[in-house]
C-alpha cells in the first residue's frame, strides 16, 4: 500500500538522482548551481519546441522536474524561436553571467545527457527532430540514439 507521501518522496528522490549526475558530468560540487543548470537548459529547450512536443517531453519527465520545466510557460501557439545556437546558449551564459568558467555549451550537454539517459529513445527523437541542426550539434552526439 503506497502512502500519500509516497509520489513526493519518489520525485525528490529522483530529482536528487538527476542533480547528481548533471553534477558527475561537471564536475560540480553546488547543488544550486546544478539546479540552475538543469532549470535553464530545460526552459531553453521548452522554449524551441512546438507545444505538443512540450507536453510530450513534460509527460516524461519526473513530477519536481516536470513543474521546474513547465514554470513560466506561456503556450502561445507561436512557432519555437531561437533558432541558432548563439540565441539557445544566451540565458545559460546569463544564468551564470558572474561565473565567467562555465562553458555554456558544457552545462546544455551535460543536461542534455541525462535526459538521453532518462527520457525514452523515441521522445529524445521527436524532440531532436524539431530542433535545428546548430542546436542538435550540443547534444552528446555520441551517446544520441537515432529512431524513427
Amino acid at each position: 500500500m503506497t502512502t500519500p507521501a509516497e509520489p513526493f518522496e519518489n520525485t525528490v528522490h529522483t530529482t536528487n538522482i538527476w542533480i547528481k549526475e548533471i553534477m558527475e558530468e561537471l564536475d560540480w560540487q553546488d547543488r544550486h548551481r546544478t539546479y540552475q543548470a538543469l532549470r535553464t537548459v530545460l526552459h531553453a529547450l521548452r522554449d524551441r519546441l512546438t507545444t505538443e512536443e512540450v507536453a510530450d517531453l513534460g509527460a516524461q519527465l519526473p513530477m519536481l522536474i516536470r513543474g521546474l520545466y513547465y514554470e513560466g510557460w506561456r503556450p502561445s501557439g507561436k512557432h519555437p524561436g531561437r533558432r541558432h545556437k548563439e540565441e539557445f546558449l544566451a540565458p545559460i551564459a546569463d544564468a551564470f553571467r558572474d561565473n565567467p568558467e562555465i562553458y555554456p555549451e558544457g552545462v546544455a550537454w551535460a543536461v542534455f545527457k541525462i535526459l538521453q539517459r532518462h527520457v525514452s529513445a523515441g521522445e529524445i527523437a521527436d524532440v531532436m527532430h524539431i530542433l535545428p541542426r546548430e542546436i542538435r550539434s550540443l547534444w552528446p552526439e555520441a551517446e544520441i540514439r537515432h529512431g524513427g
